[in-house]
């Protein structure tokens, strides 16, 4: 988080949306009495994921050297 500059807040709105949009899967427990809480992608998540690095990818694989 302190390297990124982003909040708990920032980071827990974001999270919101991803989770809204079925791309994460948020579970929240205790572990040794101190809240926890697991972020997963889901098989959507993945797809996204891909086609995002794949048009970065394709995206930088055109600029000039």
């Amino acid at each position: 988080m302190r390297r990124s500059g982003r909040t708990c807040g920032n980071l827990s709105s974001h999270l919101t949306k991803l989770e809204a949009a079925k791309y994460v899967e948020i579970t929240k427990e205790f572990v040794e009495r101190k809240p926890h809480t697991m972020v997963k992608l889901t098989p959507e998540g993945w797809e996204a994921f891909d086609a995002y690095r794949r048009q970065m990818k394709a995206l930088f694989d055109d600029l000039p050297e």
